[in-house]
């Protein structure tokens, strides 16, 4: 009488007796070290986007600062600071008058 081996069997033999692999396969550590490298390059670029966002918001709070200063300068310079910015006309409120 042969004896035909089948897939999986010496691995159901383990389970009935109660045997634990100790390791995953090769492929299996392969596919979890893969994934996990993944996730890791995405968090480091999740980071420096969030490093690069803090640093231009820092950026543009010094540029709102000057500006705020470019319009007081206006004001003082010219009675208004409602400056059209394509051909530099100036509108002033009908109740405020300037000094000419």
């Amino acid at each position: 009488m042969a004896t035909t081996k089948t897939k999986g069997t010496s691995k159901k033999i383990k389970e009935l007796k109660g045997i634990k692999p100790e390791k995953v396969s090769n492929e299996d550590l392969q596919k979890l070290q893969t994934a996990v490298s993944n996730m890791n390059q995405a968090f480091i670029e999740l980071g420096r986007l969030t490093a690069s966002q803090h640093s231009r918001s820092h950026q543009i709070a010094g540029m709102q600062d000057e500006f705020d200063l470019l319009r007081e300068e206006m004001r003082t310079s010219y009675g208004s600071d409602d400056i059209n910015i394509q051909d530099g006309t100036i509108k002033h409120e009908d109740n405020v008058e300037t000094d000419s």
